[in-house]
């Protein structure tokens, strides 16, 4: 067999203390059963404080909120609730939220409500003293109505703009080009009107600032909207509106993988197996997004990048250090500046590295194929751990139920399969690499996902369970738990007063 393509996984403390307590989690899945998700809430409080250091490098006021579809857990947002109210806060995105976050010890005040808005979830965060971030006019009409038909107090609330300008034309002259469309926010070119139905609604509505959300990775083009924003914020002064922060929103990153070779040796062999030059890597030749047109590969690969050496708070601190096209100094210096608070709203960069999804290998058998000899059935499926859904590849690992036999110390490649009678029940579409062949009663643990990849897309198809959730701490050299929803921050993890 060919040097294997390992794609394997970052892991920080205390994750990797987490991972090496072997008979723990055995321990775990045996009581509650397979798939199961384990978090740590200690490590989302230290990553807010990473966050908050980038603030304090910077010189900058401003709330990090909790990009809470990240996650369902209520251990994560009640221990962020605990943290200083003003540098820690939760952005909600549906009614639910908002009612989740409120159990979970937020008080109005911390809470910023984005996402679509319908007039329930408009009324609730209207009631409760949260920030509204306003994504059209329309949200605007129909929250300023709501207000007055109920006699509320006015609401805070801050505009999301889309459509900026990102780059110069051919040469630095001509038309500048726009950045990617967004299904959020109202295009910068409609700014004036929508400033002028917050001039008639302020009444009911207090401009406390602008907003704005890019899905993407590129730095230029975040820098260039940041930019913008701290223009349009002195239009608004001069119209006699009094915005005070700058919402960047999210987008901030995670690295997965370890090693760079590994994600640039995997990439590049797709690449030659995709044009035939060795055996395939995926199930029945799936490209990723490439494909072979004539001996050419053609397409552009649908992944997320596995390895990042900057990101989360890292990438926040190089956004706002970059040399800014027009004004001539960095975003940070030009809040800084202006005295503009800095609002972001992390979710899968806060949750970095705070939990894992455990599996049950229920069989292994062979295909017949000599490229990928063996599948390997989980006890869970494709919906239990979503990273392939958000093109996120990374190698579980493997946690032997005993000692491994003579010779099994072999690596393997193997097709990871669900629970699901379905076909396309692939919990990883690649031949993924194992330091050896699994046996049943092993687990296999997808390390960090946290992140949109533990219940974002969880179901009950054909009856099978949903993962349960733990919350665990270390005590020691041993480990504590609880259930999810048992966790509170002024307990330990097992029940019992702090």
């Amino acid at each position: 067999m060919d040097v294997p393509l390992y794609l394997r996984p970052r892991v920080d403390q205390p994750l990797a203390s987490l991972l090496g307590a072997e008979p723990f989690l055995h321990s775990l899945v045996d009581a509650l059963g397979s798939p199961l998700n384990v978090l740590l809430p200690e490590a989302v409080a230290a990553n807010a404080g990473r966050f908050r250091a980038v603030y304090r490098r910077h010189r900058l006021a401003g709330r990090v909120y909790f990009a809470h579809k990240a996650n369902r857990s209520s251990a994560l947002v009640r221990r962020l609730a605990a943290e200083e109210p003003a540098a820690v806060g939760v952005d909600v995105a549906s009614l639910e939220e908002l009612r989740h976050a409120l159990s979970c010890g937020f008080t109005g005040d911390r809470v910023m409500a984005t996402g679509p808005k319908d007039a329930e979830f408009l009324w609730l965060a209207a009631r409760v003293g949260a920030t509204v971030n306003l994504d059209s006019p329309r949200e605007l009409e129909q929250l300023a109505g709501l207000v007055r038909a109920y006699g509320l107090g006015r609401v805070a609330v801050l505009v999301r703009l889309s459509g900026f300008e990102s780059a110069a034309g051919h040469g630095g002259t001509g038309t500048r080009m726009l950045s990617r469309r967004s299904r959020f926010g109202t295009p910068v070119r409609d700014v004036e009107a929508l400033l002028s139905a917050v001039e008639r609604h302020a009444d009911a509505v207090e401009l406390t600032g602008l907003a704005y959300h890019l899905d993407t990775t590129g730095l230029e083009e975040k820098g260039r909207a940041l930019e913008q924003c701290v223009l349009l914020m002195d239009a608004c002064r001069e119209r006699g509106l009094a915005p005070r922060a700058i919402d960047i929103g999210g987008g901030f990153g995670v690295g997965y993988v370890a090693y760079a070779e590994e994600w640039e040796r995997w990439t590049t062999a797709l690449s030659e197996a995709v044009l035939g030059g060795r055996p395939p890597l995926t199930w029945r030749g799936h490209g990723y997004g490439l494909r072979n047109e004539g001996g050419t590969v053609r397409g552009s690969v649908a992944l997320y990048p596995g390895h990042r050496p900057n990101a989360g708070p890292g990438y926040l601190d190089e956004l706002l250090s970059l040399p800014a096209p027009v004004l001539g100094r960095a975003p940070g210096t030009l809040l800084l500046e202006h005295l503009h608070d800095l609002h972001i709203e992390p979710g899968r960069s806060l949750v970095d590295q705070c939990g894992l999804s455990l599996a049950r290998v229920l069989d292994v058998r062979r295909t017949g194929e000599d490229s990928a000899p063996y599948l390997v059935r989980l006890g869970m499926n494709a919906g239990d751990v979503s990273l392939e859904e958000h093109g996120v590849l990374v190698d579980p690992v493997l946690l032997p139920r005993g000692e491994p036999e003579e010779g099994d110390e072999q690596p393997v490649g193997v097709h990871l399969v669900g629970n699901l009678c379905l076909e396309a029940d692939l919990i990883t579409r690649r031949l993924v690499f194992l330091p050896r062949l699994p046996r049943a009663g092993d687990l296999l643990a997808f390390a960090n996902t946290a992140g949109y990849a533990m219940d974002f897309h969880a179901h009950h198809a054909q009856r099978q369970p949903l993962a349960r959730t733990v919350a665990v701490e270390q005590e020691g050299h041993s480990w504590r738990w609880c259930l999810d929803e048992d966790y509170w921050p002024i307990t330990h993890s097992g029940g019992t007063p702090a």
